[in-house]
Order: structure tokens, then C-alpha cells, then sequence
């Protein structure tokens, strides 16, 4: 990722609610996109971490 404009997955459609994620300065920032004004900013290689335990099922004990 080399853009600093704020990205949104192509799943997200014209829903609002979704992650937004951007590169500022060699760190990934991530934020909601209905709650912009919390930002989560982050080392790539963390992110990239977070997204692999992500797809691997990591967190889906938090969704009830």
C-alpha cells in the first residue's frame, strides 16, 4: 500500500460501516469508517499479523 487516501474494501459496497485503512509515514492507520476520528496506527508487519489471525479465525469468538 503506498496511497496515504484512506481505503475501504471493494466487499464493503455503499455501506458505511467498515474499517478504512491508509499508510502515513511507513505505518499502517486504520480506522471505522462511521467514527472517523479514532485512529489505530500501527507498524506494517503488526497489521499484517492482525490481518492473518483475522482470516485464520482468531477474533470470531468476540462476534455474538
Amino acid at each position: 500500500m503506498v496511497s496515504s487516501a484512506w481505503q475501504k474494501s471493494s466487499y464493503s459496497g455503499a455501506n458505511d460501516e467498515c474499517v478504512e485503512v491508509r499508510t502515513v509515514d511507513g505505518m499502517v492507520e486504520f480506522r471505522e469508517s462511521d467514527d472517523g476520528e479514532v485512529i489505530v496506527r500501527t507498524a506494517p508487519a503488526k497489521f499484517a499479523r492482525f490481518l492473518q489471525a483475522a482470516k485464520a479465525g482468531e477474533f470470531d469468538h468476540h462476534a455474538s
